[in-house]
Parts: structure tokens; sequence; C-alpha cells
């Protein structure tokens, strides 16, 4: 037999081997010291389309209980047209060899918006999308649904159980080069953004994948691009935009919320709605009642790191109720980033700064997500 062709059957094989034990059981913990605490607490990206157990991803998964994992198809940091993403079956391989590494179930997310926003992208072999806007513009629940289910079937069925999905920012600029310009946002009605991304939510939810909300308070009316620096909405934010949260908090339809790097004088005078306590614990908990998971957008881009210090982010957003930190290390790639965060909040916790039961507060939503998901797609006992 040829040699090479020997290689591939044999990596197939293992891949399809490991494929059949991906729903082993794992337990989600109620308990657990510091160390996994933090590390569950973290949501970070890395390169590369296939790992090893010497990969930097993988030894933080095994040895820092890395919490969360998330895939992107392009590397902005060098340019390059490749990073996780490259077909079906390698993701599948990637998320597989992934999942086995982790003690306590493995979150693995992916913006699969749909249209410009779609990680899986029909030229590496993954169905095509519709975009928000178009889903919008027909308004018609059951194809919303529909779509959300296609969406769920092509993460599920590589592996990957969490969709950075849909957008409930309203579209009340339509030339916001983030949201509208990409449309990325159901509609400048608020309640058609809401029947539609409970819609989408369902779709989802049907294939056992989860959902989030993005992007709180709401960054449909910016002007500029929060992935380059400060965005300011103080002029443009309507109270409008906080419409589809109140309703879907109050529906229990939300798994998690990202917040926008927005700054917007009318919610906190001071701070980016990322790190600001007054927007993510006083309005969107206290107010709203979300008891769920909320996650940051990524902590790398423009509006966070040219304007806070690494470890002042991480204690800004912490203090001001994120439960789960995002590094997507594409905008800029450190493989220690995961280490250095954890000891950033270590030493946080250490220093009485932040105290531990706001570490396990974080832990136990995230512990409820994860059961959450495991109720959708109930493990197998091998």
């Amino acid at each position: 037999m040829n040699k090479s062709f020997s290689l591939v059957a044999t990596t197939l094989l293992l891949c399809l081997c490991a494929a059949c034990a991906k729903t082993t059981l794992r337990k989600v913990p109620l308990n657990a010291d510091l160390d996994t605490m933090i590390g569950q607490m973290l949501m970070v990206g890395f390169r590369g389309t296939a790992v090893n157990a010497t990969s930097p991803i993988v030894q933080d998964i095994r040895d820092r209980h890395l919490g969360t994992v998330i895939l992107f198809d392009y590397d902005v940091a060098l340019h390059h047209p490749q990073r996780n993403i490259s077909s079906p079956e390698q993701v599948e391989c990637l998320v597989t060899e992934l999942k086995k590494y982790a003690d306590i179930p493995l979150l693995v997310a992916v913006d699969q918006e749909g249209g410009h926003v779609s990680r899986l992208k029909e030229k590496y072999g993954f169905p095509a999308s519709t975009s928000a806007a178009d889903l919008g513009r027909h308004n018609d629940p059951s194809i919303t649904e529909k779509a959300g289910a296609l969406t769920g079937k092509t993460l599920a069925r590589v592996g990957i159980n969490w969709d950075l999905a849909p957008v409930v920012d309203v579209n009340t600029n339509p030339d916001c080069p983030v949201i509208g310009k990409l449309d990325r946002s159901f509609s400048p009605d608020p309640y058609i953004v809401i029947t539609q991304a409970k819609a989408f939510i369902t779709g989802l939810h049907s294939t056992g994948v989860l959902s989030c909300l993005k992007h709180f308070p709401g960054h449909g009316s910016s002007m500029t691009d929060s992935h380059m620096g400060l965005t300011d909405v103080s002029g443009t934010w309507s109270p409008t935009e906080l419409i589809p949260y109140k309703q879907m908090i109050a529906a229990r339809t939300c798994d998690a919320i990202m917040s926008a790097h927005i700054f917007n004088t009318h919610l906190d005078p001071d701070l980016p709605a990322t790190l600001s306590p007054q927007i993510l614990t006083e309005l969107l908990r206290n107010q709203l009642g979300f008891t769920g998971v909320i996650l940051t957008d990524d902590m790398q881009m423009g509006a966070i790191h040219k304007h806070y210090d690494f470890k002042q982010a991480i204690a800004q957003a912490i203090t001001a109720g994120a439960d789960m930190l995002v590094f997507g290390n594409n905008l800029q790639y450190d493989p220690n980033v995961t280490r250095k965060a954890i000891a950033a909040i270590k030493e946080l916790v250490q220093s009485g700064k932040i105290s531990q039961s706001r570490i396990k507060a974080s832990f136990d939503r995230i512990m409820k997500l994860k059961t959450k998901l495991q109720a959708m797609n109930p493990p197998v006992q091998l």
C-alpha cells in the first residue's frame, strides 16, 4: 500500500474512532478549586487546523482547565486565509481532539451568524447561510427557524456546540460599519428583531446548539468600529435598543449575552459597557433580571486594549459583572494568553481585589450553561 495513502487512511480512522467517543459522559462539577474555576471563565482562540498533546491550546485545556475555545477561518494578525477551518472533516477531527483533553465538558464556539459573518463558509464545503438582514426582510419565523436549524446542524455535525449568534442589535443606523453595513441586524424594528431572534434560537436548540445574544446594550447605532478603537454611541443610542433584551430575558430565551465595547454616557459616564458595573450588573442583572452567563466581546479589540492595561481590563470586566472573558487571540496573537489571564485573575483574588465568591458565582453560571447543553444533548455512558 502507498505510504501516503496509508497515513491518510490511518488518520481518518483515528478521527472516526474519536468521533464515536465524543459523547462520552463528562461530569459538570458543582464545585472546583480556584484554578479550575478561573480556567472555566476564559474563552480563547488559537492557531492551527490540527492539534496534538504538545499544542499550547491543548495544554491550556488539559493543564489549566480552559473552559471554552473559539474557532476562526481567517488569521487577522498574519493576514492569512487559514486559521482553524479548512473542511468539515478537518473541523470535526480538530474539535474531537480538543474535547478529549477536557476534564469538564468543553464549549466550542464560533461566530456563525449567517451571510458575511460566517466562519464555516461554502468554500470550505459547508452549506450556504442566510444573513440576518435577509431573514428580517422576509419576516417569516418559520423560514428563520429553518435557517437556525440548518446552522445548528452544520455546527453539531462537526462537534461545535455554541453559536455566538443571533445578533439582536437594532438596525438604527444602516451605515454602521460593523452591523448595518454587514447585514448582521434583522431589522430597524425591535419587535421584528425579537421575533426573528427567537425563531433562530429555536432552530439552534432543536439541534442541541447553544446561542448568544449580542451586543449588549446595543451596537446598531454606532458610527465606528470597536475593533479599531473607542466607539461612542452617546449621541446615537436609543433605549429602543434595549427592547429585544428586555423581552427575551423575560421570556427566558437567552442562553448567554455578549457585552459591547461601546461607550454610552447615558448609561455610564466613565466606562465602556464591557467594563461597566452600571451596565452589566445594575442594568443587565438587576433591572432586566438576566441570571445567565455574561461574556465579553473580544478583550483584544482596539476599544479595550488601546485604552486599558491587560490586567486592568481583566479586573474591571470581572468587577463589572462579566462571567467569561473572551480572548480571540486573532487580532493579536499570544500563545501564552490563557496562562497570563489566569495568573492575573488569581493575583486579583489573592490580593483581595476580587473575592473568591465572585469567581464562584461566575463558575456556577458557566456550569449551569454546560448542564443545559448536556440536557439538550444527553451524553452516552461508555
